[in-house]
């Protein structure tokens, strides 16, 4: 779960760039990363925004936006180049100084990679670097652009279609990607760099990461994102490549958690689970300290990032059932040495379970098989189970609950 800011800043030539900044659930964060999006791209591409999202659920505030003369930026593409960009990000990570923090990271994906490597040697205050599908050289972009870059030679501007947008290039443009040696950037560089590439990059090979790696100087590190697409299009993808920066980037800069007062109760446990429509059956998880997922297998429609509900239910009884057993064992000096706790759940009929009860349908059945490791005799295996089935989530499940349920926030109609 995210908060998300939506705001426009002004640069230096007096355009307003969009932005948006995504913060942690809790709003609470100490870092701050900017991300710099590809040639012709947005802000909302997707892989920047499930990254930047990723990123917020491990306490960094991602900052992305949109370059002039794209997305909801003002200002004509037809007259911005990559100096334009590097300039953007500078004020972007100047206007974040003034009214939020100091950005740590910079995150530049295609050719906002090549940007992002050259704006950190004009941005003291960054502390790491990482750049994704990133061309060595900035000319690079130009390959994809055919006969039209003679055209723009001769006649000094061309419109070309990326992603079925057309686009006016000037020749100014390519004249200005001549005036910037990407290499050379590196090798000044002297921050921690991680490059992401992937060896199926159609777009950009895989020959530039190994071009950015030798030129750089340690700390550097390279992944290899394997069987991905240029624009990270595959959710699996993305959060890969978040759980590669958030892990790699805690190395060189210190990101520090907050406490989150909303999820401490010490008059019992509070969890928040947080859901967007945008992820399909993906589920966030969150205690005061942790965050996992909940989801669904693959062959009911879900991503299999996490547990499904009612396996999250299971697991609860499971850990539950196996903890209360280990300490009954450990203050009777019992020599228990490991706990399995096998668990199922289905809906049968009565008849099927040889119960008793009289209803029509079929009742939830919870099938819970143990396992113990250790020197125990049968007298002690039997009390186990029979404390096993005493445990505190398990005598919840099986007794009548009652719920509360209020309704804390909803968007109004205006």
């Amino acid at each position: 779960m995210m908060n998300q800011q939506e705001f426009a800043i002004s640069n230096r030539d007096g355009h307003a760039l969009s932005c948006i900044l995504y913060t942690p659930h809790n709003g609470l964060y100490t870092t701050i990363a900017v991300f710099a999006h590809c040639f012709t791209c947005t802000k909302n591409m997707k892989a920047v925004r499930q990254i930047s999202i990723e990123l917020t659920r491990r306490s960094v505030a991602v900052l992305s936006f949109d370059f002039t003369g794209l997305g909801h930026s003002e200002g004509h593409f037809s007259e911005t180049n990559l100096s334009g960009n590097i300039a953007d990000i500078e004020d972007v990570c100047r206007y974040m100084q003034l009214y939020y923090r100091n950005p740590a990271i910079l995150i530049g994906h295609s050719l906002g990679g090549a940007a992002v490597l050259i704006a950190a040697n004009r941005l003291p205050a960054i502390q790491a670097v990482v750049a994704i599908a990133a061309p060595s050289y900035a000319r690079h972009v130009t390959r994809h652009f055919g006969l039209l870059e003679e055209t723009i030679d001769k006649k000094g501007e061309a419109k070309i279609s990326i992603g079925g947008h057309p686009f006016a290039v000037r020749k100014q443009f390519l004249e200005d990607l001549d005036r910037h040696n990407v290499i050379e950037e590196v090798r000044k560089l002297k921050r921690p760099l991680l490059i992401l590439h992937s060896p199926q990059d159609s777009i950009v090979g895989i020959e530039n990461a190994a071009s950015l790696y030798h030129s750089a100087f340690h700390p550097k590190s390279f992944i290899s994102l394997n069987g991905a697409d240029h624009l990270l299009s595959s959710n699996s993808d993305t959060r890969y490549v978040a759980d590669v920066i958030a892990s790699w980037v805690k190395r060189y800069v210190s990101i520090e958690t907050p406490e989150d007062q909303s999820l401490k109760d010490r008059q019992g446990e509070q969890v928040l689970v947080h859901h967007d429509v945008q992820e399909i059956y993906v589920s966030h998880i969150y205690n005061a300290t942790l965050h996992i997922y909940g989801d669904e297998p693959l062959a009911s429609g879900g991503s299999g990032l996490g547990l499904s509900p009612y396996e999250l239910l299971l697991a609860a009884i499971g850990s539950c059932t196996a903890l209360t057993v280990k300490l009954y064992a450990q203050r009777k000096g019992w020599p228990l040495k490991e706990v399995s706790v096998y668990l199922s759940h289905a809906r049968k009929h009565a008849e099927e379970l040889s119960l008793d009860v009289e209803t029509m349908g079929k009742i939830d059945h919870i099938s819970k098989k143990l396992a113990f490791k250790g020197d125990l005799t049968k007298e002690q295996v039997e009390k186990l189970a029979e404390i096993a089935a005493k445990c505190p989530v398990h005598k919840t499940v099986s007794s009548e609950v009652h719920f509360t349920e209020e309704v804390i926030h909803a968007p109004g109609r205006s």
